[in-house]
């Protein structure tokens, strides 16, 4: 295989890539490889995007599973990418569905936006948008939600700050090791 970035070339080991490769895109690269995906122009798709970005679809979507059964990820900090498609919470509405299915009885699991939807630019023209949502248990009890450690960035294209209904997205999936610091005021 080659690398279309760079002209490197090497052989995959039993279908993985080789110890020491790091996926590690910006933003606008991350739009990049959602842009080349969704316009399904073969020539345009990196060769290797499918070993760092995976499609999961319906059930086994990002909204439905738990991400600790999700493929390749761990409670170690380590960053996995999935392409997918969200779906609406309802029929009617805008709402988007962010119910996670657990094992465990009593209140729900689900991704809470935090923060606002922020503009991603590419030569001062929006290239698409990017959400922050954070994993809370216990939603749906009388006491307050948990807060866990793992958090999705959310990356769709386009110039409205909400994806369309079935629209592919990108989101950046990881369990957050380290406490934020804030800065000092």
């Amino acid at each position: 295989v080659t690398c279309t970035s760079c002209g490197h070339s090497f052989k995959l080991r039993n279908g993985g890539l080789p110890a020491g490769v790091k996926f590690d895109p910006s933003d606008l690269q991350i739009l990049q490889h959602l842009e080349d995906q969704v316009s399904c122009d073969a020539s345009k798709i990196h060769p290797l995007i499918h070993h760092f970005i995976p499609t999961i679809d319906g059930q086994k979507g990002i909204c439905y599973t738990h991400p600790d059964k999700l493929p390749g990820l761990r409670r170690d900090g380590q960053v996995r990418h999935f392409f997918h498609r969200p779906s609406k919470a309802y029929t009617t509405g805008t709402r988007k569905r962010r119910k996670v299915h657990t094992d465990v009885h009593g209140g729900e699991t689900r991704w809470h936006k935090t923060g606002k939807t922020r503009p991603i630019s590419s030569a001062r023209k929006v290239k698409g948008y990017k959400k922050i949502l954070v994993l809370y248990a216990n939603y749906g009890r009388q006491k307050k939600p948990q807060k866990t450690n793992w958090v999705m960035h959310q990356y769709h294209l386009g110039d409205n700050e909400e994806e369309k209904d079935g629209e592919l997205v990108v989101s950046k999936v990881f369990y957050q090791t380290q406490p934020r610091l804030c800065a000092a005021a």
